[in-house]
């Protein structure tokens, strides 16, 4: 494969201004992302505002505490730290789900692959029957801080043969072969800007927004919880509070992003 150019730091600061993010680096090199803005949160640093892109991480991890590694620029890594002080704690598990609409937000508009949202952090691309997944989101307090760092994952050339996972995919093998990482994460940034300052709002149209693209609401699934306990039924919407509704049959089950482990299709 052709040498994969590097994020361009001074195009993605540029067009930012009225938007809230305060600084944005890029790092060759570090662990992870969402690990050195809590660092940073924890040494005093205000981080609400602040974007940390890296063309490498050689410690990523995602919900669980799970590992992801991928080949040096190879993905559009970034963490960014999101002030929630004037959003009611019940509506932060939001905040994944609106960044992954974000994330679909800039693929429409500069890569033209079509991707839905698995709840509760991924995207899914790809025919239905077999999407891949595409990009991955955690999301973190920075206790005793309001401040939730948002980390995301998302392929852009990594090939078949380089996934850690045989169930992941990436925007080149979608046929995307000639994006440039440096305007997807320009992209990026500006729909996230829109979508939280709609999260902020409590804008009834974020959900409506969230069911359209949902891959997971409208179809049959089992959720594995701690201790092996399971919940099946159809995935019947997402509530307020960003947990999703199972309707098992016997009445309706809501399940949170946090007591999950696994959420799993069934067949019909």
């Amino acid at each position: 494969m052709n040498e994969r150019p590097a994020l361009d730091t001074t195009a993605l600061r540029d067009g930012l201004t009225g938007l809230p993010w305060q600084c944005v680096d890029v790092v060759e090199e570090t662990g992870s992302t969402n690990a050195d803005l809590l660092a940073r949160a924890a040494a005093g640093e205000d981080i609400a505002g602040a974007v940390l892109f890296a063309e490498y991480q050689n410690a990523g991890r995602g919900r669980h505490g799970r590992t992801w590694t991928a080949p040096p620029r190879s993905q559009l890594v970034v963490s960014f730290g999101v002030d929630a002080a004037a959003v009611p704690t019940s509506a932060w598990g939001w905040l994944p789900l609106t960044t992954g609409l974000a994330v679909l937000d800039a693929l429409d508009e500069v890569a033209g692959v079509n991707a839905g949202l698995k709840w509760p952090n991924d995207v899914l691309a790809g025919p239905p029957a077999s999407a891949g997944k595409l990009a991955g989101i955690l999301a973190e307090v920075a206790s005793p801080a309001q401040v939730i760092v948002v980390g995301l994952g998302l392929n852009v050339t990594m090939t078949a043969q380089e996934a850690p996972d045989p169930r992941a995919t990436s925007l080149a093998q979608l046929g995307a072969t000639e994006l440039d990482r440096t305007m997807l994460g320009r992209a990026l940034l500006r729909h996230l800007a829109t979508r939280l300052d709609s999260w902020r709002r409590s804008d009834p149209a974020l959900a409506d927004d969230y069911r359209a693209r949902s891959m997971t609401v409208g179809s049959r699934v089992r959720a594995i919880l701690p201790g092996d306990r399971t919940v099946e039924g159809v995935a019947d919407s997402v509530d307020e509070l960003g947990r999703l509704v199972i309707d098992t049959g016997a009445g309706p089950v809501m399940v949170s992003a946090g007591d999950i482990t696994h959420l799993r299709p069934l067949e019909s």
